[in-house]
């Protein structure tokens, strides 16, 4: 007899400090917003720098002048044991344009493509969760 699909795993709510900590640990994500009544995903790179979220993606800046709260998403969710964590982050955001700054980022953040799509932002978090899966029992 097989055991039924995620039998033996566990999944664990963690604090927002320990998500951040686990989001510096990977550099890419989903950056998710409302645009025309639907909700857009797009792969992102990021770093967590000064307890800001800097995201760069590819997406139009146009499309966020109504963004108020942005969404964030990464996760560790490959590994052959089906354990892993995932972490979301939900805060104000806003373009970086200061010519140097963006410069510093589109040079350490290795962006999806390049070209008028290549927005940097600086994400506030405001709201952070974060869960682990585990194989078998909890610790």
């Amino acid at each position: 007899m097989t055991a039924p699909d995620g039998a033996g795993r566990t999944m664990v709510e963690v604090s927002g400090t320990e998500a951040l900590w686990l989001l510096e640990d990977t550099g890419s994500g989903r950056l998710a917003y409302a645009q025309r009544e639907a909700v857009v995903i797009r792969p992102a790179v990021h770093v967590f720098e000064y307890g800001r979220l800097v995201v760069r993606a590819p997406v139009q800046t146009a499309a966020l002048s109504d963004r108020g709260l942005l969404t964030y998403q990464a996760d560790d969710l490959g590994s052959p044991s089906r354990a892993g964590w995932s972490v979301t982050v939900i805060g104000p955001a806003e373009e970086i344009d200061d010519a140097h700054e963006v410069a510093h980022y589109r040079r350490t953040l290795r962006g999806w493509v390049h070209g008028p799509h290549d927005a940097v932002l600086r994400i506030r978090p405001q709201q952070v969760s974060g869960y682990r899966l585990h194989s078998g029992q909890p610790r």
